[in-house]
């Protein structure tokens, strides 16, 4: 036997080496073996850590957006609202405006008290006051038995709604990871939308309820998504850059380590963060008052105000919010008399622009802000103009009804694909820490001011130069959007919100240099 295992190995030695090398590749592969499966088991972690803090931010996303539900919904209920508070209360066509308008206007004041609130309270209990505020502004609006009484609801709901509109996207900006903070701070304009879509809904739903009661239940929905607000609190973290700004560091980094995957990358960020603060080393550096910096700003911080400021200004001055208001009396002076099919045409309205915010949603961190953005304005104002045509001389036939209806979903659509949730992307981005939430408030405030004054001014200006001749105003306008989007809106696609402000110092590399270091080795994967 021995010499059978001599002959087959050689010698005994090496039948003994070879035995030894046969079970030192047993212990290897069972070593290996061991080691796969602890890189498996690592690897399930890592993948669930990553799907359980996407879920975590996007929860934080969608509740930090409830209040903008409440904008939307009221431009989209007065918009039919309007028609039987006319009836019942036998209101003029100027109260009619001021009515209509006066929210917006109205809004600013939030919006400007919001930045300093944000600041000192906090942004996710800014969130919860504006809920508030809301909520006493809609039930005094439900219950008005007089046009005085429901200016007061509306006053106090337009204060409300200018607190929320206002912290919604900083917040959802200052948690957001770099990677999904374009899509995330699109929210609020989803949440706007969601809302016009409810609000024309509704107006098609209790319109059958006599006069005196169904703008009263229209109005009375309203509340119910502020209530929701309450349940948030317990859910969503405070922003990690304004508890650094408390100099509550620690907290931020826990927040920090539920928002972003790698803790590498938390400490990184939380560097950036505490470094842009002004509170490096434990420290706080002596500082302009916020609003002495912004009235009198050096040349990075104007550059970023006139992108801010402009792009709020134009998202309202090529009129989509009379647009949405008056858009039965559009469909009206195109042809379409019967009440009940003009609320039928809103309500097309409002799915178009929900569904096309649905697409920018998921467009907008991967083909980034400017290209949306030309495709957003140019869109537009093809549409406006060729609405302002329609309405000018195809009179009330089929053909002017069918373009009118066209034209209008198509300007609501290409609004929502760029100019609607890149508007308050940007405006939550540009700005550094010190300054973001109230030069934020300050983008809100020109928007609201503007949507004001076209929300009141509609109706007498088309009395004045015709629907016809306002559509091309606005064509003319959305026009000169394009041209504000070419010089004075930065690529910020990809970029840390402290990568952003380094941008407006060198503002020279925004022409020519659209196609990143990010976005080229995007499409090198992509290829």
């Amino acid at each position: 036997m021995g010499l059978v295992g001599v002959q087959e190995n050689g010698n005994g030695e090496m039948g003994l080496a070879l035995g030894n090398k046969n079970k030192y590749k047993r212990m290897d592969s069972e070593q290996s073996d061991e080691f796969d499966d602890d890189a498996l088991n690592l690897h399930h972690q890592q993948l669930e850590r990553k799907k359980s803090i996407r879920k975590y931010v996007l929860a934080c996303a969608i509740f930090a957006s409830l209040n903008n539900v409440l904008l939307g919904y009221d431009v989209g209920v007065m918009s039919g609202a309007i028609i039987f508070i006319q009836e019942d209360l036998k209101i003029t066509e100027v109260q009619e405006e001021v009515l209509v308008g006066i929210l917006s206007i109205i809004s600013l004041l939030g919006s400007l008290a919001g930045g300093r609130t944000s600041d000192i309270i906090g942004r996710k209990w800014t969130m919860a006051f504006a809920a508030v505020v809301f909520q006493i502004g809609a039930a005094i609006m439900t219950l008005a038995p007089s046009f005085q009484i429901l200016m007061v609801g509306r006053i106090l709901a337009g204060v409300g709604i200018g607190f929320g509109v206002m912290i919604a996207p900083v917040y959802i900006a200052e948690i957001s990871p770099t990677v999904d903070r374009g899509s995330l701070t699109s929210f609020p304009e989803i949440f706007i939308n969601i809302g016009i879509l409810l609000g024309y809904v509704s107006n098609y739903a209790f319109s059958g309820l006599s006069v005196h009661t169904n703008w009263r239940v229209m109005l009375a929905v309203g509340i119910l998504p502020s209530v929701f607000i309450g349940f948030a609190l317990f859910i969503i973290p405070e922003s990690p850059r304004w508890l650094v700004m408390q100099n509550r560091v620690e907290e931020a980094r826990s927040v920090l380590l539920k928002t972003i995957e790698n803790e590498k990358e938390v400490d990184d960020r939380l560097a950036e963060i505490v470094a842009a603060a002004g509170m490096s080393n434990g420290e706080k550096n002596e500082e302009k008052a916020v609003w002495r910096e912004l009235l009198n700003p050096s040349p990075p911080i104007r550059r970023m105000l006139i992108t801010g400021f402009g792009i709020q200004c134009f998202q309202q001055i090529t009129g989509i919010d009379a647009t949405v208001y008056y858009s039965p009396e559009i469909f009206k002076e195109a042809g379409i008399k019967n009440n009940s099919k003009l609320l039928v045409a809103t309500v097309a309205v409002g799915v178009t622009k929900t569904a096309f915010i649905l697409i920018a949603t998921f467009l907008v961190d991967r083909v980034g802000r400017k290209p949306l953005l030309y495709v957003s304005t140019i869109g537009m104002t093809v549409c406006l103009f060729t609405l302002s045509l329609t309405l000018g001389f195809l009179g009330h036939g089929q053909l002017g009804i069918a373009l009118a209806i066209l034209c209008i979903c198509g300007n609501v659509a290409f609004f929502s694909v760029g100019m609607g949730p890149i508007c308050w992307i940007l405006t939550s981005e540009i700005f550094p820490l010190r300054l973001r939430a109230q030069a934020s408030a300050l983008g809100a405030v020109g928007n609201r001011v503007c949507s004001g004054l076209v929300a009141m001014s509609f109706l007498s200006l088309s009395r004045t130069i015709t629907i016809s001749g306002t559509f091309f105003l606005f064509a003319l306008l959305s026009a000169l959007s394009v041209l504000f989007a070419y010089k004075c809106v930065p690529e910020t696609k990809g970029k840390s919100l402290e990568q952003i402000e380094l941008l407006f110092e060198n503002h020279n590399e925004w022409q020519g240099s659209e196609v990143e270091m990010g976005d080229s080795e995007h499409l090198v994967q992509k290829a």
